[in-house]
């Protein structure tokens, strides 16, 4: 009996040394701080992937590993932050994110402003305005945010006049005098690149006219004034959850895609169809 206890003694012994062992080795062994942070941030190609894409080094540096998740249809890009399969995204507006927010009660907010892409108003089947005739087509994105923006486009061109007020929230509803009978096409935005050649004029997000080669400075017909509203209601900017607004890696991917060395790029890049702004 005696050596069975001795021998299970051994053994409860044996058990609380290697504890005390493990205990020890974890606690001296620290973290590698050189393990970089991961955040996987969501983003259309064009332009957004690929100023993550140049951000990467700076980002690397700086002990944040960026694993950029592209997509097609933006729609589907805010979700996805909301459901917390992403870190945050990039692809959008802040009127466009404000509107997500309120038609899907989610709290979705920016954590900086990076870029602005000014609207162009493109020929298609005609190729001047000076073309210009009764019954004209015209098209224009047909969510809510974007087609507003179009229509403040048309205005500032002198094709349409809208109701008093109407501003970011005009619908087609609040065209008030279209003395050229223009009939206003409504395309998802991604499309209206296909269908340029369809209509006789179309209005293209800043992302999808340089994905589909075009440049806003050198093709569009009227190019959307920077120096209003637009450049303040319509930057582009990084997106996340409210609780993770003030996120350590959150603040540092802005802080790097608001550097010089980003924004330069940028202008570099792309010939004044993006625009830095802070």
């Amino acid at each position: 009996m005696k050596h069975i206890l001795k021998k299970r003694l051994g053994i409860i012994l044996a058990l609380v040394l290697v504890l005390i062992l493990t205990s020890c080795a974890q606690k001296e062994a620290p973290s590698d701080p050189k393990s970089p942070q991961v955040l996987k941030v969501g983003a259309t190609v064009t332009p957004h992937g690929e100023v993550l894409e140049y951000a990467k080094k700076q980002l690397s540096e700086k002990g944040i590993e960026l694993e950029i998740v592209e997509f097609n249809e933006y729609t589907l890009i805010n979700p996805a932050v909301d459901s917390g399969e992403l870190d945050a995204n990039y692809f959008q507006h802040i009127s466009y994110l404000n509107d997500f927010n309120e038609k899907n009660n989610t709290t979705l907010v920016s954590a900086g402003k990076i870029h602005y892409e000014p609207y162009g108003l493109y020929g298609g089947k005609l190729s001047s305005l000076d073309d210009l005739k009764d019954g004209s087509s015209v098209a224009v994105p047909n969510d809510a945010t974007n087609e507003a923006r179009a229509l403040l486009l048309l205005e500032q061109a002198g094709l349409i006049t809208l109701k008093e007020g109407a501003g970011i929230l005009a619908t087609i509803h609040d065209i008030v005098e279209n003395p050229n009978n223009l009939e206003i096409v409504e395309l998802a935005a991604e499309q209206i690149p296909r269908a340029l050649q369809d209509v006789d004029f179309a209005v293209i997000n800043g992302n999808y006219a340089i994905a589909a080669g075009l440049n806003v400075a050198e093709d569009s017909l009227v190019i959307e004034a920077a120096d209003g509203e637009a450049g303040e209601v319509y930057a582009n900017v990084v997106a996340v959850k409210e609780d993770r607004a003030n996120d350590e890696a959150i603040k540092i991917l802005v802080d790097v895609l608001q550097s010089n060395e980003v924004a330069n790029w940028i202008k570099e890049q792309y010939g004044g169809a993006v625009l830095p702004v802070k």
